[in-house]
């Protein structure tokens, strides 16, 4: 519930701090003295969009802050938690407003965007305006207010989720079809590249294969002649080679050293180099023996080895690259083949997506069906208590699945009234004066505010063109819901306004220069003088204050 608001250089307001009851308070004073000030205040803490005239003349910025009891109020527990806002017994909004238009917004202190403060605010409160029953013309505020009244969410959940499942395949069909005549013509295309990359079959690790064999057989001959050679040198070449020399040279200094022992360690390296020099000799000559010369090999490794190169220019890639380009055509042609499938078979897979949804709807539709029932029968109640005797009320169901599926069912809710004798039950808008779609307004509101549960309720002159035993009641009805909830009510009716647990007065104070408006509790002889006011007008008469003491003991 609502436990304080403090409101600093706001519209007229210079300070003001209210505390608020349990049960009913009604907010009460002269006409434009601002009654309905903290309930813009309010409205401004949890979310409502700011404007730049919130702010005093002169003041740099406004502050409002409302302090929120909510060791009774579960899912605004759950929610702070779940952001990390946790509070004990207690959650403070604040909002602060700058003259230029701009403002901050914060939760138990930490600053938090403004659709946080309005998702909170939902959970703590709710507020009702003199204007709300111009909303209950509208289609969709009848639909939801049934569905509040209801209370199947459950059911309006299950429904959105076959909604959201047939319409995310709907949009995938649209997709793949508009995408078909693209989708042939890469099919074509990649069927050709693949036809002829599977052709040509070019293995990984292949080409690097072939560029070095081509390497080495379009420079056999060179190789030949230079390995020959050097076979010549060092160890063929029967007049003078490199092999021969160097035994030579081995066995002198080998015998020189049995002479002077200090040429014995470079005979060893001689004897060491020998024996390498002859290794490689005998690896060079077999490497000679195994160069070929076969032109039929060398015009096919020239061959492939040209078309390798040709096919990657043609694909503007690597040739060494082309057999993961190869594998990758060949998927991307698997998945185009598996759209085609798709689409063939999500005809059938969207029907049973509909079929789900419709079944899920009818249960809800059924659930309306039932529930509207006993709203009507409850509102027709009430408007006969409102001073429509005759009045009747009916919350009519139509089921209308149509092609395009509604988030919100196959049901077309409308409110039907009739008011007067023998007048047929007809669309809200078409008989219903101002007067008579706010009485009604107003019996929707109780009923729901009893059946969805919130912790606090304000009702913001919702009482409009409401007078006499008609008020009465009203005042009644308001009275009967803040035994389990917390009413804030705004009005100009000594009938409602006696009916508060907590009254307030709204004044508006001016020095010539300057303006504010005050709100002052009001002790029990001060009520009754109010009341009177009420009654009265400025003359308060012995009679006025008979009525209001009357009035309040009632």
């Amino acid at each position: 519930m609502l436990l304080h608001l403090n409101i600093q250089n706001f519209a007229i307001v210079r300070s003001l701090d209210i505390d608020w009851n349990h049960g009913m308070t009604t907010i009460t004073g002269e006409t434009g003295a601002g009654k309905s000030i903290a309930i813009d205040a309010l409205g401004l803490c949890l979310g409502e969009r700011a404007l730049t005239n919130v702010v005093r003349p002169g003041c740099k910025k406004a502050e409002l802050s409302a302090v929120f009891g909510i060791l009774a109020n579960p899912a605004a527990n759950n929610w702070l938690k779940k952001h990390d806002l946790n509070a004990d017994d207690e959650c403070i909004l604040r909002r602060v407003v700058s003259a230029e238009g701009r403002s901050r917004a914060y939760i138990n202190g930490s600053q938090v965007p403004l659709a946080q403060l309005k998702e909170l605010g939902q959970l703590l409160i709710n507020i009702h305006g003199q204007h709300d029953h111009q909303q209950i013309v509208k289609a969709a505020e009848q639909r939801r207010m049934l569905d509040d009244y209801a209370g199947h969410q459950h059911l309006m959940d299950d429904v959105k989720y076959h909604h959201q499942q047939w319409r995310q395949l709907t949009a995938e069909l649209k997709q793949l079809q508009e995408n078909k005549l693209q989708r042939d013509a890469k099919q074509q295309l990649l069927q050709y590249q693949i036809s002829e990359l599977d052709e040509f079959a070019l293995q990984p690790g292949e080409f690097e294969t072939l560029e070095a064999d081509y390497k080495r057989y379009s420079n056999s001959q060179h190789l030949l002649n230079e390995t020959q050679m050097s076979l010549q040198l060092l160890s063929d070449n029967e007049e003078f080679n490199v092999l021969d020399s160097l035994r030579r040279s081995c066995d002198s200094l080998s015998a020189l050293s049995n002479v002077d022992n200090s040429l014995s360690g470079i005979a060893q390296v001689l004897e060491e180099a020998q024996i390498q020099i002859d290794d490689a000799c005998s690896d060079l000559r077999q490497y000679y023996d195994r160069l070929e010369l076969d032109p039929e090999t060398f015009h096919y490794l020239e061959e492939r080895y040209s078309q390798a190169i040709q096919l990657a220019k043609k694909h503007q890639l690597a040739p060494e690259n082309l057999p993961d380009f190869h594998a990758e055509l060949a998927r991307e042609l698997a998945n185009i083949s598996s759209d085609e499938s798709r689409l063939s078979a999500m005809g059938e897979e969207i029907e049973q997506a509909r079929q789900r949804y419709l079944d899920a709807a009818r249960v809800l539709s059924k659930s309306r069906q039932k529930q509207a029932k006993k709203l009507s029968a409850l509102i027709s109640t009430s408007m006969q208590e409102l001073n429509m005797p005759h009045g009747k009320f009916q919350a009519l169901i139509e089921q209308n699945p149509g092609e395009q599926l509604s988030v919100h069912g196959i049901d077309e809710v409308s409110f039907l009234v009739s008011i007067n004798p023998g007048q047929p039950l007809e669309a809200m808008n078409k008989v219903a004066s101002g007067g008579e779609l706010s009485r009604i307004s107003l019996a929707m509101q109780v009923i729901l505010a009893d059946k969805v549960v919130t912790p606090s309720l304000i009702f913001d002159e919702v009482d409009v063109g409401i007078s006499g035993p008609t008020a009465a009641m009203v005042g009644s009805k308001l009275q009967q819901l803040a035994k389990n909830t917390q009413v804030i009510c705004v009005t100009h009716l000594p009938q409602v306004a006696c009916k508060g647990h907590q009254q307030l007065f709204v004044a508006k104070l001016t020095d010539g220069e300057h303006t504010e408006t005050k709100v002052t509790e009001l002790s029990e002889p001060a009520r009754i003088k109010e009341i009177a006011r009420l009654l009265a007008g400025d003359k308060i008469t012995e009679h006025s204050l008979a009525n209001a003491e009357e009035l309040l003991a009632g």
